[in-house]
């Protein structure tokens, strides 16, 4: 599997994830009991990150071996 593949499955991977955010976004819209509340921005606070990560490391993966692409150092050994 080369990169570009890679890049692939890591954006197929943040399909879920950006319609579960848009669910709890909804449900956040709706929710009136704070606790509630308080679980689903618990949840939403856990998913972003992950979201972000994935986003990055698709476009890592995308353009690894293009000439003057510039790299991240947070995914840099």
């Amino acid at each position: 599997m080369t990169l570009a593949e890679l890049s692939g499955c890591y954006e197929a991977a943040a399909v879920p994830l950006r319609a579960r955010l848009r669910e709890l976004r909804y449900a956040l819209a709706a929710a009136e009991d704070p606790e509630e509340i308080w679980g689903i921005k618990r949840r939403i606070a856990e998913l972003t990150p992950m979201l972000t990560q994935m986003n990055e490391l698709a476009e890592l993966t995308a353009h690894y071996y293009d000439r003057g692409y510039y790299r991240s150092e947070k995914y840099t050994l």
